[in-house]
């Protein structure tokens, strides 16, 4: 069967005992002889292998792994890559779901040979019953990249490829760059793609074929850290991409960014805590007093505030649907507040 494979589905899972299955229900509805799915969980305390063992007894095709201990998202995905047989690797997340006739699609466009393929989402509710945005990338056709347009590559699919779910990615290359050093950023994958131009190119599907189960990340809790310097100081350390493309992509600082702080504690991952371990080496006397008053104000004042502007004058911004949510699952969220004070 291994010479047959063209598509490995690489799947790197933590304690998703209770939503993996129904990942797997999305992919094993459209295996073919050319596909294989294979997981590798990083000694999950779950029901997590009880439930893919169900799917290895009944299907060829499923592998697993289990590791003695944790290792990592970005270790765990690369083991999976090394466990893989495929010519291409789909590194997908272990809690989303992959809609109806997308292996077919991006079977069809491996046969033009990119080093690359970055696969369309929608963005749906936790519980996947509702669309909060119907595609993460604005494309009306499909799109190719050349191996000298890295710079175009990086600014239009940038963003959206935090979301680790959506590379496909040509096996050898894989195995050919560092990774190492891309280790514990939680990104392995855009160090892989953007260390160096794709000889190959890459081709970006237009039609959303994955339904990203929104809020659900494993680092949720660990957003402030993530998205104000793991995921910058990463964005911002690709040599090889023009600073104008990474500053569309994010900020070089976003956590100066007063605003955005204010952001932060009205989702509850910005407090006292934060200022203390992330901000108060990195700033000025002044910088630092604003820091720690937004620190200390009333998060579920900003959460109110927040949640007035994104309903009316900033309904309109990219992602005002998605940052309300985040503000309404906040445990500062203002009409939770009143409810308590009733």
């Amino acid at each position: 069967m291994d010479s047959m494979i063209k598509l490995s589905i690489c799947i790197a899972t933590l304690n998703r005992g209770a939503l993996i299955g129904q990942t797997l229900d999305s992919i094993v509805s459209q295996l073919t002889e050319q596909v294989e799915i294979v997981i590798v969980d990083g000694a999950s305390t779950d029901n997590t292998e009880e439930v893919v063992l169900s799917y290895r007894q009944r299907y060829a095709n499923v592998r697993y792994t289990r590791l003695a201990q944790k290792g990592g998202v970005d270790q765990d995905y690369s083991r999976a890559v090394e466990l893989a047989t495929g010519e291409y690797c789909w590194l997908f997340s272990d809690d989303d779901i992959i809609k109806p006739g997308a292996i077919d699609a991006v079977l069809g466009v491996l046969e033009n040979s990119p080093g690359l393929v970055i696969v369309n989402a929608e963005i749906q509710n936790s519980d996947l019953t509702q669309t909060l945005k119907p595609g993460s990338l604005d494309l009306t056709e499909n799109t190719t990249y050349t191996k000298d347009e890295a710079d175009r590559l990086f600014r239009d699919t940038g963003n959206f490829l935090s979301f680790i779910g959506c590379v496909v990615v040509r096996r050898s290359m894989w195995d050919a760059r560092d990774k190492k050093s891309y280790y514990g950023t939680l990104f392995v994958h855009m160090g892989v793609i953007f260390q160096q131009p794709i000889a190959e190119g890459a081709i970006v599907l237009a039609a959303p074929m994955i339904a990203i189960r929104y809020g659900n990340a494993m680092w949720t809790d660990k957003g402030f850290e993530v998205s104000l310097f793991k995921w910058p100081e990463l964005v911002w350390s690709f040599a090889g991409i023009a600073d104008a493309a990474k500053a569309q992509v994010c900020e070089r600082e976003p956590w100066r960014n007063k605003a955005r702080l204010m952001l932060y504690r009205a989702r509850g991952l910005y407090s006292a805590r934060e200022y203390q371990k992330f901000l108060k080496g990195r700033m000025t006397t002044a910088q630092r007093l604003v820091a720690f008053a937004i620190a200390r104000i009333s998060a579920t004042f900003f959460n109110l505030l927040f949640s007035m502007y994104f309903s009316s004058l900033g309904r309109r911004r990219p992602n005002a649907r998605l940052t309300l949510v985040d503000l309404e699952n906040s445990k500062f969220n203002w009409k939770r507040f009143l409810a308590a004070a009733k």
